[in-house]
């Protein structure tokens, strides 16, 4: 696993007029997990609309350093399905997304698609039209559709909500597979419990303030402010 960052941001600062937070500047490593904590409202999806090339930065600037096709995944917080297709169709269109033409890639998207279907325990769904899935079930296959995907860097908002504990595992351990072969996850998450069980850094923003912390790091800040 190389240990080149795979996202920098230099001196960025995110919002919509106004600043929504300090000048941010850091770097991304493959194989890091990345929760953004803090308030509603406070700019947490801003920030990674912005990194997802979706809101312009007011100033600063970020580098992604991914391949042209495929390398990027995102998942939304409206998961970006295609409501009238089926579970099928929609995660093969992760599949899509980096393999290159030959006379096997039909085998080759149909063989990753399945296997992220089966992944997140959605293969009796694999027909469905996903307007049909309850909300649980859509994100789960917006996850798979990422998996795969197989990005390099990995930009989710909220994927996780509407999960219950078991599913929240699930989506978990599969994601978990993207990370162990080098793919970078920056998510929003508003459970600190996910948090502090998956990430193992976190960024927090509070009161216009950014705070870049290991997972040990912010355990320890936390518990301070607690006592305080």
């Amino acid at each position: 696993m190389s240990n080149e960052a795979i996202l920098t941001l230099n001196e960025l600062v995110i919002g919509y007029g106004d600043p929504l937070s300090e000048p941010i500047s850091l770097e991304v490593k493959p194989g890091e997990i990345i929760a953004i904590l803090g308030p509603s409202g406070i700019g947490k999806t801003t920030l990674i609309r912005t990194i997802a090339g979706l809101v312009r930065p007011l100033s600063g600037s970020f580098d992604i350093k991914v391949e042209r096709r495929g390398g990027l995944g995102y998942i939304p917080q409206r998961l970006g399905l295609v409501r009238h297709a089926t579970v099928a169709h929609n995660v093969s269109l992760g599949a899509r997304a980096n393999i290159p033409w030959s006379r096997t890639m039909f085998q080759e998207r149909k063989e990753r698609t399945y296997e992220a279907i089966r992944t997140l325990g959605i293969e009796d769904k694999a027909a469905e039209p996903v307007r049909r899935l309850s909300g649980g079930q859509q994100r789960r296959v917006a996850t798979a559709r990422t998996l795969a995907q197989q990005p390099q860097l990995m930009l989710a908002d909220e994927f996780l909500g509407e999960l219950d504990q078991t599913n929240v595992d699930i989506v978990l351990g599969a994601v978990g597979e993207l990370v162990e072969k080098g793919t970078a996850i920056v998510m929003v998450e508003h459970h600190e419990d996910n948090a502090k069980n998956f990430a193992t850094r976190i960024w927090e923003l509070r009161e216009k303030k950014f705070h870049d912390m290991t997972i040990e790091e912010w355990i320890e800040y936390s518990s301070t402010g607690e006592e305080e």
